[in-house]
């Protein structure tokens, strides 16, 4: 049967964006999981000098690759995007030392916050771990370079529809159900461009299968999204940002010269009341 890709009119959702500077904390990353907050943005969050070391390894890293998923980037670690569970944890397992190896001697700042909402969430007799599986745990991050070039360099998409349909081998498609949060670390931003723009849509299955999105939430067409208000972020090096990955987001056209836009991400979310999982 055909998909109908006729343009219905998107359903608007207010954006709740908090802005500012110095350290992430546990009760912000907690209100975006229970959709109180729709993005957080935290300015200067880690050191300048930790940030260059992670962009010098990525680009230096022997497990960098291409995307080969439709998806145009370069990356370290592993995705589950488009991918059965077994090759995934796969894919995990084997990117583990290179992801590893882009902390070297630092201190991983992702880790440390993965940590610290552990140790907060535990006091509320809830469980934060990396999703597993019998072939393998998830990483706690991956490290990706967007390179698809025009108006955007991710296109607008929404993190959902991939969880949604991960398949009963995944525990981590009950996350779908609640917010799949999305957490970006920034190490290198580009001169101009390389921001973070939302949409005021959280897209619906029957939104996505109009779109013809509905295994993948990627990519929204500038036509489907031309009424929708937006906002951008404007990101530096040093930058975090967390967001309710249900809501359309993607990265603006970059200036190719100069630095390159690197980010470390991944996703969690509420599998159960007593659970939250967390992968790439």
């Amino acid at each position: 049967m055909a998909t109908n890709q006729v343009a219905q009119t998107p359903a608007i959702s207010p954006l709740i964006i908090k802005e500012r500077t110095g350290s992430i904390s546990t009760a912000e990353i907690i209100s975006v999981l229970k959709g109180e907050i729709t993005a957080l943005h935290i300015k200067h969050a880690f050191s300048a000098e930790v940030a260059e070391d992670i962009t010098t390894k990525f680009f230096g890293s022997p497990g960098l690759n291409e995307r080969k998923d439709g998806v145009p980037g370069q990356y370290v670690g592993a995705s589950h995007y488009r991918k059965d569970a077994a090759t995934y944890f796969k894919e995990a397992e084997n990117a583990r030392p290179h992801v590893e190896a882009l902390f070297g001697n630092l201190v991983d700042p992702v880790r440390a916050l993965f940590d610290a909402l552990k140790r907060e969430l535990h006091k509320q007799g809830i469980e934060l771990r990396l999703a597993r599986s019998e072939h393998g745990q998830a990483n706690v991050c991956r490290a990706l370079s967007w390179t698809g070039s025009g108006t955007f360099s991710l296109d607008p998409h929404d993190d959902v529809a991939q969880v949604l349909r991960a398949g009963n081998d995944y525990e981590l498609s009950a996350v779908a159900h609640n917010t799949v949060a999305a957490l970006n670390f920034y190490p290198s931003m580009s001169e101009e461009g390389g921001n973070l723009r939302l949409w005021s849509h959280k897209p619906t299955v029957d939104d996505r299968k109009s779109q013809g999105v509905e295994t993948t939430g990627y990519p929204y067409s500038a036509a489907y999204l031309e009424a929708v208000p937006s906002r951008e972020i404007q990101l530096k090096a040093g930058d975090i940002a967390l967001l309710d990955g249900g809501f359309v987001h993607g990265v603006t056209g970059q200036s190719s010269k100069g630095k390159r836009r690197v980010l470390l991400n991944c996703f969690f979310g509420f599998a159960r009341p007593d659970l939250v999982l967390w992968w790439t």
